[in-house]
Parts: structure tokens; C-alpha cells; sequence
């Protein structure tokens, strides 16, 4: 159970001391939890996506204090129990190249396969549409949204 100012991540209870603290910067800093990068700090790069209490946000312009009570699952999160079926296609698919988008795209298609088991391809660039990638042309990125379908 949570108190009034803890939240639980990746199914553990973490209470932040500063309720003004980013969640990036309690992730990162105080829990280690490092696969949510700093992108551009604005919400806009996705890079910092993580799930709160199952949504994809964009964990810059969170505040600790703004989600007291909450569940956070980060991308470690989605492996503790063995690479999460994205993560699994994600390999196989060769979606990632420098990597540093890759956790932000992997929570957010979580997110999405966990509403649509087979969502279309519209459905898939929707949800995919906040998360940026420099590196990949996104065709092997879709490829393994599609590979994990069903898993």
C-alpha cells in the first residue's frame, strides 16, 4: 500500500522526498532506473516515456508530487519477469540502433498492445506519433509491433 505522497514503481513502493522532483529525475536519480532518457525535456521527444497507472507519459513533465497513490511501470519495469513480448520483438525485429529511443517506443507500444492485441496500422503510428526516432526510419520499429502482436 501507498501513502499519501509514495507511488509504487515497477510494483515496489518508492517514496520521493522532494514532491517538486521531475519523476525523469526520481527514476534516474534517486531509483536508478535509467531506460527513460532525458530527450528534450518539452514532452515532445518521448523519450522519457513511461506508464503511469497504465498510460504513456512523458515522465519530464511530471512531479512527483502531481501523481501521489500512482502505479509507474518503466521499461525495466516490463522485463522483471523475463523481456516483455515488445521487448522480445523489438530484438528480432533489429528496432533499435543507438538505442536511446528504444525504451520510450517499447512502453509506449506496451501500452497500446495491452488496449488492441491487433491494432491496425493507423492505431500504431497514433500511438507511436509522441515518440521520436533518429536512427531506425521507423519501418523495423513498426515490424516489431507487428511481430509482437498476439504474443
Amino acid at each position: 500500500m501507498t501513502t499519501k505522497t509514495g507511488l509504487r514503481v515497477n510494483g515496489r513502493p518508492a517514496s520521493p522526498g522532494d514532491p517538486g522532483k521531475r519523476l525523469l529525475d526520481f527514476l534516474r536519480e534517486d531509483l536508478d532506473l535509467t531506460g527513460a532518457k532525458e530527450g528534450c525535456g518539452m514532452g515532445e521527444c518521448g523519450a522519457c516515456t513511461v506508464l503511469v497507472d497504465g498510460e504513456p507519459v512523458c515522465s519530464c513533465l511530471v512531479l512527483v508530487g502531481q501523481i501521489a497513490g500512482a502505479d509507474v511501470v518503466t521499461a525495466e519495469g516490463l522485463a522483471e519477469r523475463g523481456l516483455h513480448p515488445v521487448q522480445e520483438a523489438f530484438v528480432e525485429a533489429h528496432a533499435s540502433q543507438c538505442g536511446f529511443c528504444t525504451p520510450g517506443m517499447i512502453v509506449s507500444a506496451a501500452a497500446l498492445l495491452s488496449r488492441d492485441q491487433r491494432p491496425d496500422e493507423d492505431a500504431v503510428r497514433l500511438a507511436l506519433a509522441g515518440n521520436l526516432c533518429r536512427c531506425t526510419g521507423y519501418a523495423s520499429i513498426f515490424t516489431a509491433l507487428r511481430k509482437a502482436q498476439g504474443r
